[in-house]
């Protein structure tokens, strides 16, 4: 099963506006914040949306 680019994007950006106080520009702690913070067991979907989130946060605000 193929996962959808498209659910990576909704479900890290949903995270990161209810829980910006939770993620940094750190994979391994975005990894465990979306462990922590949604019911998804694969780990390759929550690799994904952690490392989108890592992506998401480490570029700069004005790009």
């Amino acid at each position: 099963m193929a996962i959808k680019p498209a659910y990576v994007k909704k479900t890290a950006t949903l995270l990161l506006e209810r829980y910006p106080q939770a993620f940094t520009d750190d994979f391994e702690q975005n990894k465990e914040s979306v462990e922590k913070l949604t019911n998804i067991d694969s780990k390759g979907v929550r690799n994904r949306i952690a490392g989108y989130v890592t992506r998401k946060q480490s570029v700069p605000a004005s790009a």
